[in-house]
């Protein structure tokens, strides 16, 4: 039966209620300094992958009792990758990358295209920062994000998007193509739970649920 694993990454996170609740209940594996979240989100790792680099002695000592699963430094995947790649080997349907959204630029858009090329393998997965939250959009399937009405949230495409439609927003698509690099799906506000369904190409939904200030189309 599918699973749904939380993999703790090293980026800034808020432990917001709406996070907690979206991590409860769930597998978890840590990324090397991801595992400082643990304790805020009330979870507890089941393993902890990494090249420890980043982890500091204080952190190797609280969670001594956690199994390691050691990499090299010198090594061409992220540490996050590699706990991905644990979960979904041990049958996660969905993952959750926390604190995958602050930090490093590069490390923030790396954790977006890995979304979307999840959702283009039909695994559904969630990146978030507590602040900010991102679903990756699976091909040909409906999928309802549980948003607040007034969530302010954007459309991100990694390349030509078919068939697009949206629904319960501000502004709504019925069935068109997006051009890669077109700005006209961002900064839309939810009027609650959103709909999406994308015939094709790669994309992930950025959302705000705080309800944080949004500037203009």
């Amino acid at each position: 039966m599918d699973s749904t694993w939380t993999i703790l990454l090293a980026g800034d996170l808020r432990p917001t209620p709406r996070l907690r609740a979206q991590v409860a209940g769930s597998r978890v594996i840590a990324a090397d300094a991801g595992i400082r979240h643990a304790t805020a989100l009330g979870l507890q790792p089941e393993l902890w992958i990494g090249d420890f680099d980043s982890a500091t002695e204080a952190l190797k000592e609280q969670f001594a009792h956690v199994p390691r699963q050691p990499h090299p430094a010198d090594k061409d995947a992220t540490d996050g990758a590699l706990a991905v790649a644990h979960a979904l080997a041990n049958g996660a349907g969905r993952v959750m990358l926390a604190g995958a959204l602050h930090g490093r630029t590069d490390h923030a858009l790396a954790h977006l295209l890995q979304l979307a090329d999840l959702a283009e393998r039909g695994v559904s997965a969630v990146a978030s920062s507590g602040r900010e939250e991102a679903h990756g959009l699976i091909p040909g399937r409906r999928q309802r994000i549980d948003l607040p009405a007034g969530t302010p949230f954007s459309l991100l495409g990694f390349g030509p998007l078919r068939n697009v439609h949206v629904r319960n927003a501000r502004w709504e698509l019925s069935g068109e193509d997006i051009p890669f690099a077109s700005t006209r799906p961002l900064s839309n506000i939810a009027a609650g739970p959103v709909e999406i369904t994308i015939g094709a190409g790669p994309a992930v939904l950025l959302a705000r649920p705080a309800g944080n200030a949004v500037a203009g189309r």
